[in-house]
């Protein structure tokens, strides 16, 4: 019952009381401060009219009060999943074609599908399938996607299209038609944002910018010297349907929403990660999925595209003030009556303020600590870095994604098989035997060889586990007559690994050797071992709580029955 009183809608309220409306009120039209230009920059980044944005940010955040866990998370158009969808999208269709658009909202509910399928099956595990130095160098490829599409509006140039190569060439031959007054208005925007962020993160710099500038064109026409502006929105509600698109283009998006599911969930994880109550609450990531997957399967069914966890304005709703998910729905309420009612206030926004706004948010997402840290600290994993940067941009920017993740998990495959039976000593007057210290050397017993492996036993490092293992017992040139196998560090056994062992455990045998094993304290491990007759083999007896007690229990000759109790 407490299990299904846990998913129960409306669990981001709990606990909420009328005492809490105050913060919560600040902190949603903070929220809704910061929103509206972000919302409306990133629809226009990704091909759609700005209007369109606002209800993306309503769906995501109505949506995941209802079905999320985290009090403050939310959720709506993101910069960081924008460039990778719309690529993907102009492959398929012409950027805001009616295609594209039913292309868009189809996405939108098939990767918010997906992400609320992993949270029913509390797939959780799979947001860190992108490893810190991987998801650095994608975050670093996406910024340089924003930066150059933005360019154009920045410059007051034409729109580009094609790959981001291309687009930097087309730039640099059209530089001479620069609009100084777009320039100008681009970079003010930029420099209000940088400068009340760094005040403060509570000062909606975005929106301060957005007002002065669009200011700027009213009062100095500058509409009619050559700088773009929105144009009036139309006023409206948007209304719900399922998307118009054939078999055909679901299974020619299936790909990107899988790639587009796994970057959602890595953002979300991470985020709900980072912002918990001062209760000191548990995170729910997968909970958290079903309402960031909700959000973006509402976006959709109203002609959006797909939403994901934002970590600014969530650290906006936890520091100014707000309780739980009535913040989010606060400034929900504020944008869709903007979109609604006010699309005649919008129609002298600069397209120049609008790239001013995402030029801060590239550069906001580029991790420059990370970048020098994994540099002095991980050389290695800065290739990891480069690489995965690199074919975000030169390639098409899904390819390059598909690169980044294939990159995580093959480094994290190749550091499970960098692992190698180590031989270890007893630490002089203890019972602790530990790896060789230099310096420090350790006691050895005669005809005892004690070794540890210090990872999962899998097939990806089962034969370098036997190899190891036959080479140890091996050097001993037939004087070893006790080997004690040190696993508390052995968490799993698949099966290749059991066969693997098995066969150590005969090489040993056939050696002269009694096998023991010892300090196996993971419960799955244990499992393993019964499952694939690992203990018969060995034996009950020759299974010990501390290496200590094997050794004296079996150097002098077998144990009796009850000697020790298996593990």
């Amino acid at each position: 019952m407490t299990n299904l009183a846990s998913w129960l809608p409306f669990q981001s309220l709990r606990g909420w009381t009328p005492a809490n409306i105050n913060g919560d009120l600040i902190a949603g039209f903070t929220l809704a401060a910061i929103a509206i230009p972000e919302q409306m920059a990133t629809a226009r980044l990704g091909g759609f009219a700005p209007e369109i944005g606002f209800f993306v940010f309503v769906a995501g955040s109505v949506a995941f009060a209802a079905f999320g866990a985290n009090r403050y998370l939310s959720a709506g158009a993101d910069s960081t999943i924008t460039p990778l969808f719309a690529g993907g999208l102009a492959l398929l269709a012409a950027s805001g074609s009616p295609q594209y658009l039913a292309m868009a909202a189809t996405l939108a509910v098939m990767v918010g599908a997906l992400v609320i399928l992993c949270g029913l099956l509390r797939l959780g595990w799979i947001a860190d399938l992108l490893s810190v130095p991987v998801t650095t160098g994608f975050l670093a490829g996406i910024s340089i996607h924003i930066i150059v599409s933005q360019l154009p509006g920045l410059l007051g140039l034409p729109a580009e299209s094609g790959e981001t190569l291309q687009r930097v060439g087309e730039i640099a031959a059209n530089i001479h038609l620069t609009n100084p007054w777009s320039l100008i208005l681009g970079l003010g925007v930029f420099l209000i944002v940088f400068v009340c962020e760094r005040i403060s993160a509570r000062i909606p710099g975005a929106l301060i910018g957005l007002v002065l500038a669009t200011l700027a064109v009213i009062v100095l026409g500058l509409a009619n010297r050559g700088v773009a502006v929105l144009g009036a929105l139309p006023n409206g509600l948007p209304r719900a349907s399922l998307p118009l698109a054939g078999l055909d283009d679901i299974q020619a998006l299936l790909p990107l929403a899988l790639l587009i599911a796994i970057v959602v969930m890595v953002q979300t994880a991470a985020t709900a990660r980072s912002f918990v109550p001062p209760q000191g609450e548990a995170p729910d990531v997968n909970r958290d999925f079903v309402g960031v997957g909700a959000g973006g399967v509402a976006s959709g069914l109203f002609g959006g595209f797909p939403v994901n966890a934002s970590p600014p304005r969530t650290a906006i709703a936890a520091q100014t003030g707000g309780h739980s998910q009535v913040a989010g729905l606060v400034a929900a309420a504020i944008v869709l009556a903007l979109g609604a009612f006010g699309g005649g206030l919008l129609a002298s926004v600069p397209q120049a303020a609008l790239a001013g706004v995402l030029l801060f948010v590239a550069q906001r997402i580029l991790r420059w600590q990370v970048f020098a840290n994994v540099y002095r600290q991980a050389p290695i994993e800065f290739v990891l870095i480069l690489i995965t940067m690199v074919a975000i941009v030169a390639l098409p920017i899904q390819i390059g994604v598909a690169i980044g993740i294939g990159l995580s998990l093959l480094h994290g495959v190749w550091s499970a098989t960098r692992t190698q039976p180590i031989e270890l000593d007893q630490v002089p007057g203890t019972s602790v035997w530990w790896p060789p210290t230099q310096g420090a050397p350790g006691n050895q017993t005669p005809g005892v060889l004690v070794a540890a492996f210090q990872a999962p036993l899998s097939f990806v490092n089962a034969d370098r586990f036997k190899r190891g293992f036959c080479q140890l017992v091996d050097a001993g040139k037939g004087d070893v007559k006790l080997v004690v196998l040190e696993a508390s560090n052995i968490v799993e056994i698949d099966y290749t690994a059991a066969q693997a062992l098995i066969e150590t455990i005969t090489h040993c045998r056939n050696a002269g050797a009694i096998f023991a094993i010892a300090r196996m304290e993971s419960v799955r491990a244990q499992a393993a071992l019964a499952r694939f007759g690992i203990i018969d083999l060995v034996g009950p007896q020759r299974i010990f709580h501390s290496v200590d007690a094997a050794v004296r229990a079996l150097h002098a000759g077998p144990p009796p029955e009850k000697q020790e109790s298996p593990a």
